[in-house]
This record gives C-alpha cells, structure tokens and sequence, in this order.
C-alpha cells in the first residue's frame, strides 16, 4: 500500500529529476486551487475564532493561536482537512 502526497505545482514539486519511490504517490494539484489543498481548510478553520478580535500585542495573539493548536486532536485535523472525494477517485482508478 503506498502512501499520497498532495503537492502544489511549484517548479520544485513537479520537476522531472524526482524520482519517487514506488509506494508513494504524488497528487499534483492544479495551479491557482486553493479550495483543492488540505492545508487551506484548515487555516479556514483556525482563523474563524480570530476574527473580528484585537490583540494587545503580538505576543498576546500568538498565545491565543497557541491555544487553538493545542486545542486540536489528529481526528480533528483530519476531519477538517481530508477530501473523501479525492481519495475515492485514487483508490477507484487504482483498482481499475
């Protein structure tokens, strides 16, 4: 069974000298697809509790982002970031 990898289109994601492992599969994304990274979700999810909020100081909102962090669970995280839809595609074409 090998493992995913989702990448953006950076020239150093995509250029022909990698040579990837068997049991890895890398997911190219489009190029300008936010809505498509794992990772934008969830910096969706961790701003939400900061809007419309003042901080006092620098130190003061990175203690409060710290506080969100230590918050969050791995199912968290992944229930926030996967997409059932993308995975289902791979392991359909796999099987095919």
């Amino acid at each position: 069974m090998g493992a995913i990898l989702q990448l953006d289109c950076a020239p150093a994601h995509i250029s022909s000298a990698i040579h990837w492992p068997e049991n890895l599969i890398p997911l190219i994304q489009p190029s300008h697809s936010p809505e498509l990274n794992p990772i934008e979700r969830l910096w969706h999810f961790l701003k939400q509790p900061l809007k419309h909020q003042l901080f006092s100081s620098l130190q003061a909102l990175r203690d409060r982002i710290q506080e969100l962090f230590d918050q969050l669970t791995f199912e968290h995280v992944m229930s926030v970031s996967s997409y059932n839809f993308i995975l289902e595609a791979l392991f359909y074409a796999a099987s095919h």
